[in-house]
């Protein structure tokens, strides 16, 4: 994994995807590795390669011994991105008049869709919340809290809890919140839920260690969050952690179906079920995992012993959608029928950090044994040895799909190096 990682996918956005000209990095590579330099930049983007190569900096440089690869890139390369990333974020997408991220700009770094969906912005919390874990940056931490006020301020629904998935530019309300043309356009979602339960535990644990530190002496750089010249205050830290012991809860009491021990998709305000009966196989295990680390992040043994059962019974819901040669499924639709049986990247890779996560912690073998078969069928069908990166998915009949992006406005360095990244952080632990 430390091969795939350093070699074939932080090698390709290091060589392809900075923009020399106009900052920050390209949009899009196409199936057919066509770059298309004015193709617009989208915050999750951007956001999600700020967070690859922040966590592959602090990972790779805690390493005590590094394999001996081939190529193996300088950690400085990987910090020079990771700067690149956040000062291109803070300078063009936060809107420094109204507060959060515009959705998009374009190639030229102008803004281009201002609507604040609160997916973006929780990636853009997770990705500088780990630029400071990896480097100290304070900035980068005041900023993470600004926009962790910002969802808690617009996003946050004081009467039935939960967050809703977008606003306007200036927070007013917005009639379409879907977070893409694939979405039901409900008011609150699973997908979206989950994106702020992972920012939200890095956040916290980015305080932890801040605080943690022997000398705590932090100074805002940007002196709008905290009062220059003391310690991350009381106040904020206990902010953060009740608002993540609240998304688990929101997770464990509203967004699981008992019945079926999946996560619903798509609810309405006051968490009626939208959308019919749909079931997100990759979305199961990647819960599985985050709530188990948010959890082991908040440190409260209550909650862990509330959770822990909850994680199993996640993971095994969403062994509906594994195949014999070990991949995992898109989703299905029970109302209709329809089954995206599409072997896409993301899902893969989710499928093998959940299964892992099982058997670091419970010691379940099979488990194992289910994330070494996935990384097998990623190395054999997903990974392109060639040109660098993953593909987007194989088809159920194992071709190729040749359509989505190599790389674009979805496809990122997230998932895949996350994968790799945490296999690499939990062996080094054990």
């Amino acid at each position: 994994m430390q091969d795939v990682v350093v070699n074939n996918i932080l090698r390709f956005w290091l060589d392809k995807m900075q923009d020399r000209e106009n900052g920050g990095f390209y949009g899009r590579v196409d199936a057919n590795e066509v770059l298309h330099p004015e193709a617009e930049k989208g915050a999750i983007l951007n956001a999600r390669i700020l967070w690859s190569f922040s966590a592959a900096y602090r990972v790779l440089s805690s390493l005590e011994t590094l394999e001996n690869l081939d190529n193996l890139e300088p950690l400085e390369d990987y910090l020079a991105a990771a700067t690149r990333a956040k000062e291109y974020f803070i300078d063009h997408f936060i809107d420094h008049e109204y507060g959060g991220v515009y959705w998009s700009l374009d190639y030229k770094g102008n803004p281009l869709d201002t609507k604040k969906q609160f997916y973006a912005i929780g990636f853009a919390i997770y990705g500088l919340s780990e630029y400071a874990r990896a480097t100290g940056d304070h900035e980068a931490l005041d900023y993470a809290l600004q926009l962790y006020d910002c969802i808690e301020e617009h996003a946050l629904d004081h009467e039935h809890n939960g967050y809703i998935e977008a606003c306007t530019r200036d927070w007013q309300p917005i009639a379409d919140m879907r977070l893409s043309e694939y979405d039901a356009n409900y008011p609150k979602s699973q997908n979206t839920h989950l994106h702020i339960i992972e920012p939200y535990a890095n956040l916290f644990r980015c305080l932890k260690e801040f605080r943690a530190q022997e000398s705590c002496d932090y100074v805002p750089a940007i002196g709008s969050v905290l009062p220059v010249g003391i310690s991350v205050p009381m106040e904020t830290f206990m902010s953060v952690e009740a608002s993540l012991r609240n998304i688990i809860d929101i997770f464990t009491d509203r967004i699981l179906n008992p019945e079926t021990h999946h996560l619903d998709l798509f609810f309405d305000m006051d968490w009626t079920r939208g959308a019919g009966h749909l079931e997100s196989y990759g979305h199961d295990i990647e819960c599985s995992w985050l709530m188990h680390e948010a959890a082991l992040v908040l440190g409260d043994q209550k909650v862990l012993a509330k959770v822990e059962p909850i994680v199993r019974e996640v993971a095994k819901a969403s062994e509906k959608g594994l195949r014999a040669d070990g991949s995992m499924i898109h989703e299905a639709n029970l109302d209709t029928g329809h089954v995206d049986d599409d072997l896409h990247w993301w899902v893969q890779a989710e499928n093998v950090v959940g299964w892992f996560n099982l058997w670091q912690h419970f010691g379940d073998k099979d488990a194992l044994q289910r994330a070494l078969c996935c990384w097998d069928y990623i190395k054999q069908n997903i990974i392109d040895y060639e040109h660098g990166e993953w593909h987007w998915s194989r088809h159920a009949d194992g071709t190729l799909n040749t359509v989505d992006d190599k790389a674009g406005f979805w496809k990122c360095p997230y998932h895949n190096s996350r994968m790799c990244l945490e296999i690499i952080e939990r062996t080094e632990a054990l």
